[in-house]
């Protein structure tokens, strides 16, 4: 009678086993194919596309979607200035939001809740899209000034509670000895806390990275004279939206379909952080998770 309870066991694991297999199947299906029909489009021969002719891998490979996309002459010099405001911006950014959330995790600080608050408030409540502006060309004479990439979006409040979430996880101890040692706020900060916080750091840098590497629209009111590459790559996109009839052969002569240059763009745009991402995978699952969990 054991044996048979045994194998029924057995078998009812390896029937589950195999539904799970099924499950995590089609969610690696549902998760790959919208990428993969992306990447298939933008490699799709431009009449193919306007045909509504698109598959997984495409029909008539093609590489004109990408030679017009790169024929811009200034994506170069776009691509390193948005290389630049991503790394400037992310590494000050981060910076700037450890220190803050070093001093609101504080307990012996008298007004952190009172500023802890008012920095939530802004997550809900803005000042608006002119105010801004006013301030940022009028007042601080930030027009076409590279810092209007890095002053606006310093310190993003989910990060700044992200960090000083994870601060305060951390044993106490630690900077209460190094208090006794002799150290100030700043050197506990630097020395105990910043080494301590690398995972959460790495996951709010990868958050900043993202946000300024596409953004495009504060380069549209702020800065057209230094133009980032999504501003460029959305400029082609406007350049591409011509309508043409599919069957008119006259027409189909060097033809481009702007679904077609959407679909390289949107390439174009998301393989560098597809490149960045898998070296920083590790730690942005560590900053995720660790501490979430509390005794």
């Amino acid at each position: 009678m054991a044996k048979i309870k045994s194998n029924r066991i057995k078998s009812n694991d390896n029937i589950m086993d195999w539904i799970l297999l099924v499950v995590l199947l089609l969610l690696v299906i549902i998760t790959l194919y919208p990428f993969l029909n992306v990447l298939a489009i933008s490699l799709n021969d431009p009449i193919d596309t306007m045909r509504n002719i698109n598959f997984i891998i495409p029909r008539k490979f093609t590489w004109s979607n990408y030679k017009y996309v790169f024929t811009e002459n200034n994506l170069g010099s776009a691509f390193m200035l948005s290389v630049a405001r991503t790394v400037i911006g992310s590494v000050f950014s981060v910076i700037c939001t450890a220190m803050l959330a070093y001093v609101l995790s504080r307990k012996d600080f008298y007004f952190n809740k009172f500023f802890t608050l008012l920095f939530v408030i802004t997550m809900y409540v803005s000042g608006g899209l002119i105010p801004e502006y006013l301030l940022l060309m009028r007042d601080l004479k930030l027009g076409n000034n590279f810092l209007v990439y890095l002053i606006p979006g310093l310190i993003w409040v989910y990060n700044m509670i992200l960090v000083r979430s994870f601060i305060e996880g951390l044993p106490i101890a630690l900077q209460e000895a190094a208090r006794v040692d002799g150290a100030n706020d700043f050197i506990i900060w630097l020395k105990i806390v910043l080494p301590l916080c690398k995972p959460v750091l790495a996951t709010v840098f990868l958050f900043y990275a993202v946000g300024q590497w596409n953004s495009f629209m504060d380069t549209y009111l702020y800065a057209k004279e230094l133009p980032t590459l999504q501003y460029v790559l959305y400029e082609i996109m406007e350049k591409a939206t011509v309508k043409i009839d599919p069957h008119a052969a006259e027409q189909l002569k060097n033809a481009v379909s702007p679904l077609s240059i959407r679909m390289a763009v949107t390439i174009v745009a998301t393989v560098p952080i597809l490149i960045v991402y898998p070296f920083l995978q590790k730690h942005f699952v560590g900053g995720m998770t660790v501490g979430a969990v509390k005794d």
